[in-house]
C-alpha cells in the first residue's frame, strides 16, 4: 500500500510544482525555498551544540497551537533546539513572528513532499533526536523513514473526527502501518483517543488541547482596543476564519436582515481569498472598509462591513468584537477552533458543522459559552439579539473565559508524555 502511495506522489509531483507556481501569483512566498520541498537545504545552518527536536506544524493553526509547547520545551531543556517545519507560507510566516526572538534555538524550513528518499535526505541533513507531529499531520513515508533512522515519532494535540476515521478505514493496512510506527500519541479528548486506538496505535493518552494554554498576546489585545476605538460605539459581530461559500451566505442574509447600525467584520481564513471576498461585498453595494487600508482613521458610520484582510491579527479581531461566529461551520467543512474567542472572553456562535472539533464545541454549548445556529439568517438574528442583550452577552463572555481557564494544563501533561524521549 505504501509503495502505491509513493507512486501516486511521484505522478502528482509535477502538479504540485504547478500549484506552487500558481499560488505564488498572489502569495510570492510559494515561489521561494522550493528546493526545501525536495529535501535540498544547501548551507542551512545547523546548531550542533544543541540536541535537535523536530516539530512539524503544517500551517497557521498548528503553529500557533505549538507556541506554549515550544516555549516550555526551550525553558525545560536548555540543551535542546527546535526545528520547526511547515507546508504553507502562512505557517512559516507565523512561526517567524512567534519565535524569531529565540534566535538560533528555533530554526524553520519546509518539510519535503512525502516521498521516502526526500524524507531520508531531510533526516540525514538535520539528524533530529525526536519527531513531534501536531494534530492530524501524519504522513506514511515520514513515519516509515523515521523508523529506519531510529527517530521516535510522537503525535501531539491529536484529533480524529468520525468522518476522518471513516476515510482512514478505506486505507486500512496503510493506516495501521502508520499508527504502529508512532511511539505514542497525546490526544485532545477521550473520543479522539478511542478513534485513534482503532487504527492500532500502541500508546494513546489523553493530554487535552494545547491551544487552551495559549495566552492572548498583550500587543494583540492592545491592537484590538485601538481597532475598537476606531469603530466607535457601534456593536460588532465578527465572522472569524470564514471559508469559501460562507461569506456569500452571510452577506445575503445581511441584506435581508435588519441589523441596525452594527458592524459586520469578516476575516476569511485563507489570505488568497481577501480580494475575492471584497468583490462579493462590493457587488452587493454594501459600504466596505478594508483593514489593510484603514490606518489610524475612524471607520465611517456608513461602513457596513469591515474586511479583515491582515495576517496574524485574529486575537485583535476577537478583542475588538462583541460576539464571534466561528467559520467553517455553516457549511460541512468541520469548523474551526473556538478556544481563541473563549480566551478573550467573547460569546461564541457556531454553525451545525463542527465535526473537526466536535467535543470542545459540544462542551462549549453545554457550558453556556456558545450557541448553535443552523443557517446564516439565524446567525444574524441570534447575533442581533445578543448585541442588544447586554447582561446575557456579558455573562456568556465571562463563562467563555472561565471555560478556557478550566481546560488549561495540556502543555504540562504533554511534557510529561515526552519526558522518556528527552532524558
Amino acid at each position: 500500500m505504501r509503495l502505491l502511495y509513493s507512486l501516486l506522489w511521484i505522478l502528482i509531483l509535477p502538479l504540485a510544482l504547478l500549484r506552487l507556481w500558481w499560488r505564488g501569483r498572489k502569495e510570492p512566498g510559494y515561489r521561494q525555498h522550493i528546493g526545501e520541498r525536495f529535501g535540498n537545504y544547501g548551507q542551512h545552518a545547523i546548531d550542533r551544540k544543541h540536541r535537535l527536536l523536530w516539530l512539524h506544524a503544517v500551517s497557521v493553526g498548528e503553529t500557533r497551537a505549538a507556541e506554549p509547547l515550544i516555549t516550555a520545551l526551550l525553558a525545560q531543556y536548555p540543551d535542546c533546539a527546535i526545528l520547526l517545519t511547515h507546508m504553507t507560507v502562512t505557517g512559516r510566516a507565523t512561526g517567524q513572528a512567534l519565535f524569531s526572538h529565540h534566535g538560533a534555538r528555533v530554526q524553520q524550513c519546509y518539510l519535503p513532499y512525502d516521498l521516502g528518499f526526500l524524507i531520508a535526505r531531510f533526516l540525514r541533513h538535520f539528524q533530529p533526536q525526536l519527531c513531534l507531529l501536531m494534530e492530524t499531520e501524519v504522513w506514511p513515508n515520514v513515519i516509515a523513514q523515521c523508523g529506519k533512522f531510529k527517530v521516535p515519532v510522537v503525535l501531539l494535540n491529536a484529533r480524529l473526527s468520525e468522518r476522518s476515521l471513516a476515510k482512514g478505514r478505506r486505507f486500512g493496512r496503510l493506516m495501521t502501518e502508520v499508527a504502529r510506527g508512532i511511539a505514542c500519541i497525546g490526544a485532545q479528548t477521550e473520543a479522539d483517543a478511542a478513534r485513534l486506538r482503532q487504527f492500532g496505535a500502541p500508546t494513546v493518552q489523553v493530554t487535552g488541547s494545547i491551544k487552551f494554554d495559549i495566552t492572548p498576546p498583550q500587543d494583540m489585545l492592545d491592537k484590538g482596543a485601538a481597532l475598537r476605538a476606531q469603530i466607535g460605539e457601534r456593536s460588532v459581530l465578527l465572522c472569524a476564519s470564514t471559508r469559501e461559500g460562507e461569506e456569500a451566505l452571510i452577506l445575503d442574509a445581511l441584506e435581508k436582515t435588519k441589523f441596525g447600525n452594527a458592524l459586520l467584520v469578516i476575516v476569511p481564513r485563507h489570505p488568497q481569498r481577501f480580494s475575492e471576498v471584497a468583490r462579493m461585498i462590493a457587488l452587493r453595494n454594501l459600504v466596505l472598509c478594508r483593514r489593510s487600508e484603514l490606518g489610524d482613521d475612524w471607520i465611517d458610520p456608513e461602513v457596513r462591513v469591515l474586511l479583515g484582510d491582515s495576517m496574524g491579527e485574529m486575537y485583535a479581531y476577537y478583542a475588538a468584537c462583541d460576539v464571534a461566529f466561528i467559520g467553517g461551520s455553516l457549511l460541512p467543512l468541520g469548523g474551526q477552533n473556538l478556544i481563541e474567542a473563549c480566551a478573550v472572553g467573547k460569546p461564541v456562535l457556531l454553525g451545525p458543522h463542527t465535526f473537526n472539533f466536535a467535543t470542545v464545541s459540544d462542551d462549549a454549548v453545554h457550558a453556556g459559552v456558545a450557541l448553535r445556529i443552523h443557517d446564516a439568517s439565524a446567525l444574524l438574528q441570534t447575533a442581533q439579539h445578543l448585541l442588544q442583550a447586554d447582561v446575557e452577552r456579558i455573562v456568556m463572555g465571562a463563562k467563555a473565559k472561565a471555560f478556557a481557564e478550566q481546560h488549561r494544563g495540556a502543555t504540562t501533561r504533554t511534557l510529561t508524555l515526552l519526558q522518556p524521549y528527552l532524558t
